[in-house]
């Protein structure tokens, strides 16, 4: 399933990088897409978006809906 988050704090490559671990690491399937000039990660995964969002989230970022 699709999932799309608004993500407030990514501003270089390594931040795009340590949120695509943290879904990797929950989901080592996953596709994810980050377009960081508009604060937007899309997640293709199984995963509950829940999960998905807290993975985010201990990275230190900032997720909305």
């Amino acid at each position: 399933m699709n999932q799309v988050f608004s993500v407030q704090g990514m501003t270089c490559g390594h931040c795009e990088k340590a949120v695509i671990a943290a879904v990797k690491t929950l989901d080592p399937q996953a596709e994810v897409r980050i377009d960081r000039s508009q604060n937007l990660v899309e997640v293709q995964t199984e995963q509950p978006r829940d999960a998905v969002a807290a993975a985010i989230s201990e990275e230190g970022y900032t997720v909305a809906a």
